[in-house]
């Protein structure tokens, strides 16, 4: 019998995107099989793991247009990751660092604001749609602890949240936003319904409590 918990979730639309114990769901950015030298799932959590030669982006298998994203995650000191959603194409190569395999979309980014990208620049913040819109405030935990953020895309809006608040606003048809997408696209069309990708930059970061509805 399905927990109660669960029970509750799919009445109200959820369905879990990670049961804490398999990789089953998820797969490596480009659709080959999941990269077990890049993540592992440790302690009930999906974790990007440093491994000489490997940094690969995982997605889920499934594509969505609208809808609620809920996730936790944490990162250590000088940690960088990022959650990838509209994904307009996605890339593989080898290079001197290894194999690298990348979602190109839309980024809700995940950093250590106090040792990161968003020192010098306010649209490389967490919850901040990366390299595009700054956050309205850093309201991210310190290093080693536990956030929640939430991505919204209902129609053409969408909203990034962080810790129970409201980071960004944004309309899909703005300028910065259509230049964005068709860059990451290399062309005039535009992807809507997409996979989400999480993101392994290198450094350790713990995603668990994920969970989707769509809208």
């Amino acid at each position: 019998m399905m927990p109660v918990a669960l029970l509750l979730l799919a009445a109200a639309g959820w369905h879990s995107l990670f049961d804490g114990v398999s990789t089953a769901g998820w797969e490596e950015v480009t659709g080959k099989p999941f990269p077990v030298g890049s993540w592992v799932v440790e302690d009930g959590c999906l974790k990007a793991v440093q491994t000489p030669g490997a940094m690969q982006d995982i997605r889920t298998v499934a594509s969505y247009e609208s809808f609620e994203l809920e996730f936790e995650w944490k990162l250590l000191k000088g940690g960088n990751s990022g959650v990838k959603y509209l994904i307009q194409r996605t890339d593989r190569w080898t290079n001197a660092n290894g194999l690298q395999a990348r979602a190109r979309g839309a980024e809700y980014q995940l950093v250590d604001d106090s040792d990161g990208e968003g020192v010098s620049d306010a649209t490389r913040v967490t919850g901040a749609l990366y390299s595009v819109y700054a956050p309205s405030e850093r309201a991210s935990k310190p290093p080693g602890e536990w956030n929640t953020s939430r991505i919204v895309v209902r129609g053409g809006t969408v909203e990034h949240w962080l810790n129970g608040k409201q980071m960004l606003r944004y309309e899909l048809g703005e300028p910065k936003v259509v230049e964005l997408l068709h860059k990451l696209r290399r062309g005039d069309d535009v992807v809507r319904a997409s996979p989400i990708s999480l993101q392994n930059h290198g450094t350790p970061v713990w995603f668990r409590n994920l969970r989707i509805r769509r809208l």
